[in-house]
């Protein structure tokens, strides 16, 4: 990506305002007529729909050479620009930069905050990061979050941004004149009351970016529970019901300690599933049903999730106390099956520890997508401490009172 763009005068971005005017320069070099094609965006170019649809609005447009530098950077002046301009919020006049009017109608309607960065010409001038840009993409559609890191889930979640790649996020990355144009289409789709398709692998990714799970992104018909429940606790969603801050669990000796950095869900149907590898060879994968002279394969159980903890012992000062692992130990209840005979038999109708070569060298259960029974029991994840007794504790990560 192009970050040396400013000298390229000519976003053009609407007819509210010449060139000039919102470079401040004085200057307002020639645009490329709306109805031409341009010759960088090429038939077939992933942008080129939206390209065409932002040109007919008014909102973008081209220069005089034939190009619209699809792959130029935006800064976050230009992109709010954009975005109020699409919109047709109300400017008024003000004094100052040109960006100011576009600034004010986007801090009017709750797509700018001077908690995002300083409303200043050093910050505004900075080209626009893809976090950047899914949280005034979000704002834009109505979400809301107190969560800096909740707003890519939210826009990824909504379809107002996809993955530049196999649940690749890139962040940090720097918005393109394309990508601009995109999610300002789909903004107004959304709020038009249009349907958004959503990238499932950059949404599960956003959401372990956001608070360090996918389970609600890959498997949410799993987690469920009556709507008062999270209601009450005063949530916005069911995801809002996982515990992060218990993500890493300390003995009450305080000489053990172990830390989940996410918890990922997988779907053994899908075999590009991003999250695949963190299991290794499949072939060599088995469930454990209590009977350590069955080897009970994965291979094969396609209608299945695997919960993978990805975690680590962060100390253990004390190993004639606690077992020493290279993982924290977890507990997953709340997927059971009442015809235990079946499930001996090797029935996988439950959710099952995984293994290799022997039980608790892989950090994952497996779960059924279908035919398990709640039970009893809550819906629930949690880490412990590996011992017994005294020093035996529980932490939830989650828990449910599910559909029993």
């Amino acid at each position: 990506m192009k970050k040396s763009w400013m000298k390229r005068a000519g976003l053009a971005l609407a007819a509210v305002l010449t060139a000039g005017a919102v470079w401040g320069t004085g200057y307002a070099p020639d645009v490329q007529a709306a109805s031409s094609a341009f010759s960088d965006v090429k038939a077939g170019h992933w942008a080129e729909s939206a390209i065409a649809k932002g040109v007919s609005k008014g909102y973008v447009d081209g220069y005089t050479n034939g190009t619209f530098k699809p792959d130029a950077s935006v800064t976050r002046a230009e992109f709010v620009k954009m975005v109020v301009s699409a919109m047709k919020l109300e400017t008024k006049e003000a004094s100052g930069k040109w960006y100011v009017p576009y600034v004010d109608a986007a801090a009017s309607k709750g797509l700018y905050a001077t908690s995002d960065f300083a409303n200043s010409e050093a910050t505004w001038n900075k080209t626009m990061t893809r976090e950047e840009m899914a949280r005034v993409a979000a704002r834009a559609i109505g979400e809301k979050t107190s969560e800096n890191d909740k707003w890519m889930y939210l826009a990824t979640k909504e379809g107002l941004i996809k993955g530049m790649g196999k649940a690749q996020l890139a962040p940090k990355g720097l918005t393109t004149r394309a990508q601009s144009v995109v999610i300002i289409e789909r903004i107004l789709t959304s709020n038009a009351g249009g349907n958004l398709d959503s990238d499932l692998y950059a949404t599960g990714a956003a959401e372990i970016m956001w608070h360090g799970t996918n389970i609600f992104t890959v498997m949410p018909e799993m987690f469920v529970t009556p709507e008062s429940d999270w209601k009450n606790k005063g949530k916005t969603g069911i995801e809002d019901m996982w515990n992060e801050k218990n993500m890493t669990i300390t003995s009450k000796d305080g000489l053990y300690q172990a830390k989940l950095d996410a918890l990922i869900a997988i779907d053994m149907a899908d075999p590009n599933d991003p999250n695949r590898a963190l299991l290794g060879d499949i072939n060599t994968l088995k469930w454990f049903n209590g009977n350590q002279m069955m080897k009970n394969p994965i291979k094969g159980n396609t209608n299945t999730y695997v919960i993978y903890f990805k975690s680590k012992q962060v100390f253990n000062k004390d190993r004639t106390r606690y077992v020493n692992r290279t993982f924290a130990q977890f507990q997953v209840t709340g997927f059971g099956n009442v015809d235990g005979d079946a499930y001996a038999a090797g029935k996988l109708n439950k959710a099952a520890y995984v293994y290799r070569n022997q039980m608790g060298d892989v950090p994952a259960v497996i779960v059924p997508k279908s035919g398990t029974v709640q039970g009893m029991n809550d819906i629930s994840i949690v880490l412990q401490t590996p011992a017994s007794g005294t020093w035996f504790k529980n932490v939830d990560l989650l828990r449910l009172r599910g559909i029993k």
